[in-house]
């Protein structure tokens, strides 16, 4: 089984917290909300893969003023490409609060849509799994 090291910003940005539409085709959680993010490259260090994936998926404008380790954790995920094959992943996840100075953002195919959520309407979204325990170990779901 592969391993891959995952790393996952939590975006806030006055108060309320950035979520993606995952794309139905695809990744490891087809259609639900999630966070952004993704995989380390090799020799690549953990805030520049954060930055990186930020930029890859989010556009270049979106400014992020401050980046703070919070958690870890892993699991073993099923990942579908867009060919309709998939493999099993062990996923360890690094994930990072992250606030933004903006809300300027250009977002890639992986994802159907973005929005900024208050803490409170969290809850009402389908988020993905990963997602979901997240919020809940930050006492907001």
């Amino acid at each position: 089984m592969r391993q891959r090291t995952i790393v996952c910003p939590v975006i806030q940005n006055d108060g309320e917290f950035l979520l993606c539409k995952m794309a139905a085709d695809r990744g490891v959680f087809p259609g639900q909300w999630a966070l952004p993010g993704g995989g380390m490259e090799p020799g690549e260090t953990m805030e520049a893969a954060l930055r990186r994936e930020i930029m890859e998926e989010l556009g270049d404008k979106l400014l992020i003023t401050d980046i703070k380790p919070w958690a870890f954790r892993d699991d073993t995920r099923t990942k579908t490409y867009p060919d309709g094959s998939s493999e099993d992943i062990y996923m360890i996840y690094l994930i990072f609060d992250c606030l933004s100075a903006n809300r300027d953002i250009t977002f890639n195919e992986e994802f159907q849509e973005i929005i900024w959520v208050k803490p409170e309407m969290i809850k009402s979204l389908d988020l993905n799994e990963a997602t979901r325990i997240t919020f809940s170990q930050k006492g907001l779901i």
